[in-house]
């Protein structure tokens, strides 16, 4: 009969733990350095500024909370940037899935390219894309503006929901489109009630990745907007004569709402069942 001895315990002071450590503190460095842009984003929204520039720190106030319509162009830039977002996102997501579940589920003729073209439009620089749309748009004799704006955010959205929607499908388990088969679900109905709600997390993560993506683009909007201008661009156009607070105040907004949808998400993502394995 033989005994099993159990390890000694690490000691203090070992170069085991002084890895660990060593490495625990450069975790909260990395998290430090990636929040500290956007915590000066948040503070100073709340500067008693008094000039154009807003780089110093002049008193607390909440005065551009109160006056964040102030400004007509920098209202209608949000309100162009979060119309094409949203409606980006919309049509984006449904070619994109539709796409991905193709893809993922079925072997035809050209799946293959069509897989290797997603992934070079997600791997393409910003700047040949928008170069390449604007040779496009100006080719078909399409004026610029906000519908070339929608098109481009759509054509480079796309490539992201189909690729994230894909690898949903493909760890699914085809036995259970097989059963609801078996208890006599027509196409429309397996569709509906077994495949959506399973896919529906990549479908999710895919419309979140595109919304982003489209409200914060600059180099492809700046290629194909003309005479719109979006959220990106006023800001990038203030930096010239002053960015006035209410930049900040927006995008101390928007960064809310992100990472309120995000943890959202996230913790429904984290209780909802697998409907894969339950079957």
């Amino acid at each position: 009969m033989t005994t099993r001895t159990r390890p000694a315990p690490a000691r203090r002071g070992t170069p085991r733990r002084r890895r660990v450590d060593g490495l625990h503190a450069y975790t909260l460095l990395l998290i430090g350095w990636l929040i500290l842009p956007v915590a000066i984003m948040i503070a100073f929204g709340f500067n008693d500024v008094h000039g154009k520039q807003n780089y110093r720190w002049e008193g607390f106030t909440l005065r551009w909370y109160a006056h964040l319509l102030d400004k007509d162009d920098l209202v209608t830039a949000v309100v162009n940037s979060l119309t094409i977002a949203l409606l980006s996102t919309l049509l984006s997501t449904v070619a994109g899935t539709l796409a991905g579940l193709a893809l993922g589920r079925y072997r035809f003729r050209g799946g293959g390219a069509t897989g290797l073209l997603l992934l070079m439009a997600i791997s393409c620089p910003e700047v040949v894309m928008g170069a390449s749309l604007l040779s496009m748009f100006v080719t078909f004799g399409l004026p610029r503006g906000y519908l070339t704006i929608l098109l481009a955010h759509v054509m480079f959205s796309i490539a992201f929901v189909a690729v994230t929607v894909r690898a949903r499908v493909v760890g699914l388990d085809p036995a259970v489109e097989e059963a609801a088969r078996d208890l006599g679900a027509g196409p429309w109905t397996r569709f509906r009630l077994v495949t959506l709600p399973m896919i529906m997390p990549g479908v999710v993560a895919g419309a979140l990745l595109a919304f982003v993506l489209s409200i914060d683009d600059f180099v492809i909007t700046g290629f194909t907007s003309g005479a719109t201008v979006t959220f990106p661009l006023w800001v990038y156009g203030s930096t010239r004569t002053g960015t006035p607070p209410q930049v900040n105040v927006l995008g101390t907004l928007i960064f809310a709402v992100g990472a309120v949808v995000t943890a959202v998400t996230a913790r429904r993502g984290a209780r909802a069942p697998d409907h894969s394995r339950a079957w």
